[in-house]
């Protein structure tokens, strides 16, 4: 039988191709190589930039988080899939995805599907 080449060696055969899926938040993350002394490249994601937060008004929805709700169960309400809580994070200000649901009776933004907030001048790093 022949030896299957792993994935990411597939990958290394397709210029341009990027190793996360189109629902990752990682998709449009550029990819850095880095050369090892021996010669060996290895890749990996660049540090994604996110806009800073403003004023999102008609492009988010307000949720008032219930107890034992989760990131991912809000995923998959409003996007119909639970790995999208991502956006749902991008869209406040936490840096832990968990703080967003960690306290009933807080109120966060929704993107609206489709749709992320406006840019303002600076990043936040994730």
């Amino acid at each position: 039988m022949a030896d299957i080449e792993p994935y990411e060696n597939a990958l290394d055969a397709i210029p341009g191709a990027h190793p996360y899926p189109r629902t990752s938040r990682y998709h449009d993350a550029e990819i850095g190589i880095h050369r090892q002394p021996d010669g060996t490249e290895v890749r990996y994601t660049k540090r994604r930039l996110l806009p800073q937060l403003v004023e999102t008004e008609g492009e988010t929805q307000s949720h008032t988080v219930s107890s034992g709700e989760r990131p991912d169960l809000l995923g998959q309400r409003y996007f119909g899939d639970p790995a999208q809580w991502w956006q749902i994070a991008d869209a406040n200000p936490v840096l832990d995805p968990r703080e967003l649901t960690d306290e009933a009776g807080n109120v966060i933004e929704i993107p609206l599907a489709g749709g992320f907030p406006r840019a303002d001048r600076g990043d936040r790093r994730v």
